[in-house]
């Protein structure tokens, strides 16, 4: 009986890991106005002047996301609640008001001249990568934790 116990749950253990890729990873193209309130308020405030070249829902296994790309190549990419995770301006510049002034601060001061071109953030973590290349981790309480 308990040989017949493991094989189940092995053939099931097996059947989940073989369906879980059909799951994961479906991107579906949709409108701004289907983004959440704070990823639209967002967009309007910060990039309201550009135009949308792309918006899609990322739904995988688990968890969806959202992504906006504008026609310039900037890219903004949201959590399930709208909040921004990654925001990728390339050759422009982010925001100065998307960027906690903590991280604003320890750039002007350390890397006067640079600019922040992208910064992506986590719960634990903040990471930017500034014009002259330099990338630069901070924890949660803005203390830098790594630069490469």
């Amino acid at each position: 009986m308990k040989k017949l116990i493991k094989k189940t749950a092995m053939a099931i253990a097996c059947l989940v890991a073989f369906q879980a890729p059909a799951m994961a990873d479906n991107d579906k193209p949709i409108t701004v106005n289907q983004l959440p309130a704070p990823a639209q308020q967002l967009i309007k405030s910060n990039f309201g002047g550009k135009k949308v070249a792309l918006a899609k829902m990322e739904t995988g296994l688990l968890d969806k996301s959202y992504d906006v790309i504008f026609t310039t190549g900037e890219k903004v990419e949201f959590d399930r609640k709208g909040n921004w995770t990654e925001i990728d301006c390339k050759q422009s510049v982010v925001p100065a008001k998307l960027v906690p002034a903590q991280i604003q601060k320890y750039v002007s001061e350390n890397y006067s001249g640079n600019k922040i071109l992208k910064i992506e953030k986590d719960r634990n973590e903040y990471e930017i990568n500034l014009t002259n290349g330099v990338e630069i981790k901070f924890n949660a309480d803005f203390m830098v934790i790594d630069i490469d």
